[in-house]
């Protein structure tokens, strides 16, 4: 395709003359600037334009969309400016252009995170334009479709990012035959012996089943017209290359055990005639209990209305049949892209474009609650697989959830304020856990406390993108607020070692430093002090006047920093010796942690003391808060009731179990290993003596690793 003649004959079917020679102008200037550029292919690079916007124009896609797309490539790779195609084409042009302009300027660390902040200023233009990712899918449809004399390992490389980020887009924004298109490409691409073999078996079933199938067309036909049901036509369906590898693939199935389901669709007049057609397969045919699906009276995600049923067929064979109006097969095969080609059609399409802007908002959402591309665009992949779950707000809203989800994931979808300040869920008008995971039909009520905060152990169980990247943020807020409070006072407290006033620093002295250091602020330095990247000592000498260093050696004092157990995410306690209020202890600084608190004579950090700088005096603080786990080992026989008994003694002293371990001596003994909350080693031996009051306790003692 080197001209515009194809194109030109698809445009003149559905747009006006003065739109379609603006097309042709668009297409000249392209033409013009990709002028002896060639495609690895060895053809003109201006059949990739043409090609994209062929694909676009037989979605019937607006002619502004149609322009952009003919140019999408020329700021990039030509002498034409931005500036230049907003003079002569007009605005709305030039910003299409520039959100799929590849941004190729911008240096990165790494492939990943050139191609994740790419996508990422991708949502951004889309948030302003959704046909941004229109062009784009087109570009990317083409490209996947001439891929054959790129190299093996690029052509790997694109299909993956294909197949994991640019299908499942087509596929949330509705877009059928595009999202097929580009799975069954990239499956091409990714494993072309496997593709070969299932492309030849499915040609070889498809001429072996062509009887039965016209056999079935013309038994719903006969149904439908003995009813009197209008309807337009029932054919056969076959699934796309890719759906069926990826079902084989999870499944553990073979080939035939995977495409022995027959599927048909029903296309009618209106949505009355859909639920008579259901009524009359069910006559003609058997249902399969629990296969129904209503998707018109609640609609995927992405806009598609359908109703789905599952029928025993002649020969017991298996029939997936969807039925749907005209409107409703438009919007699936086309999605979002509908709305540019029916706007006068009513409603439906209209809730496509809404439910396809609502999901690029929240996109934009999570973009600005994550700390940087490649975590984004992690989160992105979780929101572009669900396996929709439809739930109830209190109010008889209906809100959509990946499956698995939980009430966390629940009260994120509501608003990032619910799910900060959520304490507590009924499901059903009922107390339950905010862990639990969700069905469909389920009515939720999140309760709020304005004091509460998310918890990091969310983390272990939420599974949508918005909640986990918000989660993420507070806790990084929260950890950047309280490590600048701990790095103050640490540097306070080696200030009152040396025997110096840390208010008494000069502005001069702290500039200086800042400037030396490079760190733009003394929050910032003080968030490097708590999180163990600088040592408070060394900070607090520098900041020193070196005239006053005699006498500050003649001041200088022991002092030990107080442990309150309210530090936060800036204070962890070693696992290795789990050392508790009351116990000898002392801190060792390490990079991105702050302190870790250790037990003094804990053997795993003796292996570590060779750098005397990395460690720092603590102790504990008279009023120290919270719990603190430990675990205790008791030894008791194998027999009927011990745990019982262990759990009871432990519940009594006051304490929680969080986990326990069991280890068989002889076969008539047991090691059991509770990991137990504690408030202090007075707490803690208060429990040891309820166990050691039992008879059939043998021996009870702290378990140190260290």
């Amino acid at each position: 395709m080197h001209g515009f003649d194809e194109l030109r004959d698809a445009l003149t079917q559905y747009l006006e003359p003065e739109q379609v020679d603006l097309c042709y102008q668009a297409y000249l200037l392209a033409e013009k600037g990709h002028h002896g550029q060639m495609r690895r292919s060895g053809e003109p690079y201006i059949t990739h334009p043409v090609a994209a916007a062929l694909i676009l124009s037989n979605m019937r896609l607006d002619h502004q969309t149609i322009m952009a797309t003919l140019l999408h490539d020329v700021v990039e790779d030509t002498s034409i400016s931005q500036a230049e195609i907003q003079e002569t084409f007009g605005t709305e042009v030039a910003s299409l252009v520039d959100g799929v302009t590849k941004l190729t300027k911008i240096k990165f660390e790494s492939r990943a995170e050139a191609q994740a902040e790419n996508f990422r200023k991708m949502i951004l233009a889309m948030v302003k334009d959704i046909r941004v990712i229109l062009v784009k899918l087109a570009d990317r449809l083409h490209n996947m479709s001439t891929l054959g004399p790129m190299p093996r390992l690029k052509k790997k490389r694109i299909a993956i990012e294909t197949l994991e980020i640019y299908a499942p887009i087509a596929h949330r924004l509705g877009m059928h035959s595009i999202y097929t298109g580009l799975e069954d490409l990239g499956f091409q691409a990714l494993y072309p012996m496997r593709y070969r073999i299932i492309k030849n078996a499915a040609m070889k079933s498809h001429g072996n089943r062509r009887e039965l199938t016209q056999r079935i067309e013309h038994d719903l036909e006969v149904a439908l017209s003995e009813l009197n049901i209008p309807y337009e036509h029932v054919f056969g369906r076959t699934k796309h290359l890719y759906s069926i590898y990826r079902k084989m693939r999870v499944k553990k199935a073979s080939f035939f055990e995977i495409t022995d389901v027959f599927g048909f669709r029903v296309i009618t007049e209106d949505i009355d005639s859909c639920y008579r057609v259901l009524g009359a397969l069910h006559r003609t045919y058997k249902p399969v209990p629990q296969r129904f699906k209503d998707y018109i009276g609640i609609p995927k995600v992405n806009g598609y209305q359908s109703l789905h049923t599952t029928l025993f067929g002649p020969f017991g064979v298996p029939l997936e049949v969807q039925i749907r109006t005209r409107e409703m097969d438009r919007v699936a095969q086309n999605g979002v892209a509908a709305h540019w080609i029916y706007k006068s059609s009513g409603t439906l399409v209209n809730e496509a474009q809404l439910r396809a802007q609502e999901w690029v908002q929240r996109l934009l959402e999570l973009q600005r609650s994550t700390g940087d591309s490649l975590e984004f665009i992690e989160h992105v992949k979780i929101d572009l697989f669900p396996k929709e779950i439809y739930v109830f707000t209190p109010k008889g809203d209906i809100l959509e959830l990946p499956k698995g989800a939980t009430p966390v994931d629940f009260a994120y979808s509501v608003h990032s304020d619910v799910g900060n300040h959520s304490v507590a869920v009924k499901v059903n008008r009922r107390l339950a856990p905010l862990s639990i995971p969700l069905v469909s039909g389920q009515t939720v009520e999140i309760i709020t406390d304005p004091t509460a905060s998310p918890s990091p152990s969310w983390l272990n169980f939420v599974v949508s993108g918005k909640a986990r990247s918000n989660i993420r943020h507070f806790l990084k807020s929260q950890q950047h607020i309280e490590s600048i409070t701990f790095g103050r006072r640490l540097l306070e407290q080696a200030f009152i070692e040396i025997g110096c006033v840390y208010d008494d620093v000069p502005d001069e002295s702290w500039q200086g430093l800042l400037l030396d250091l490079k760190v733009k602020s003394i929050d910032d330095l003080l968030f490097a002090i708590g999180t163990g990247q600088h040592m408070p000592m060394v900070i607090a000498k520098r900041l020193v006047i070196a005239e006053h260093s005699d006498e500050l050696e003649g001041t200088a004092q022991h002092v030990s920093y107080a442990i309150k157990g309210t530090e936060g995410m800036a204070v962890h306690f070693a696992p290795c010796c789990q050392p508790i209020p009351g116990d000898n202890i002392i801190g060792r600084f390490e990079h991105g942690n702050g302190i870790i608190v250790h037990v003094s004579d804990c053997g795993l950090l003796n292996k570590k003391r060779s750098n005397p700088a990395q460690f720092i005096s603590l102790c504990w603080d008279a009023a120290v808060e919270g719990e603190f786990w430990v675990d205790v080992t008791v030894e008791v026989p194998n027999k009927l009731g011990v745990f019982a008994i262990l759990a009871s003694a432990i519940s009594d002293a006051g304490s929680n179990i969080g986990n326990i371990n069991i280890d068989p001596q002889d076969g008539k003994h047991n090691a059991v290993t509770f990991s137990i909350s504690v408030k202090n080693r007075a707490h803690l031996a208060r429990v040891m003596r309820r166990l050691r009051a039992n008879k059939i306790v043998m021996r009870v003692y702290r378990q140190k690793l260290g």
